[in-house]
């Protein structure tokens, strides 16, 4: 089993910044994809970022592209997203996300039914 915890969220003025981490335990984070989701009220869930299993590859939501970073460092067993230039509409309660079953060389999954362990998120939000 995978345990994901999530912290780091508040409360951020627009254009400010915010560093999320996710926190895994029961597995090692290195050997399986990572993702980080966010949903808003009202709205679908977001795919925002996600990092393959040693971190050389990445892959971002349109929506946060040049603005986000996402990072791991396995030997800590966390997951990072770095938030820059925030916005009002980045508001929502962000999740991290673990895919365990894709392989090495699948693309990095933007659906959040290809992730099968999740955090129970954190708030962020940013004031205009």
């Amino acid at each position: 089993q995978v345990q994901l915890v999530e912290s780091g969220g508040g409360l951020v003025q627009a254009g400010g910044s915010l560093r999320l981490s996710c926190a895994a335990s029961g597995r090692s984070s290195s050997s399986y994809r990572m993702g980080w989701f966010r949903q808003a009220p009202g709205k679908e869930r977001e795919f925002v970022a996600g990092i393959g299993w040693s971190g050389g590859s990445t892959r971002y939501g349109d929506s946060v592209k040049g603005r986000f970073t996402i990072s791991r460092d396995n030997a800590k067993n966390t997951v990072f997203l770095q938030m820059n230039s925030l916005k009002p509409e980045d508001t929502a309660v962000y999740y991290c996300a673990a895919d365990t079953f894709s392989g090495r060389f699948t693309p990095i999954a933007t659906m959040g039914s290809r992730y099968d362990y999740w955090g129970q998120g954190t708030q962020v939000t940013v004031s205009s």
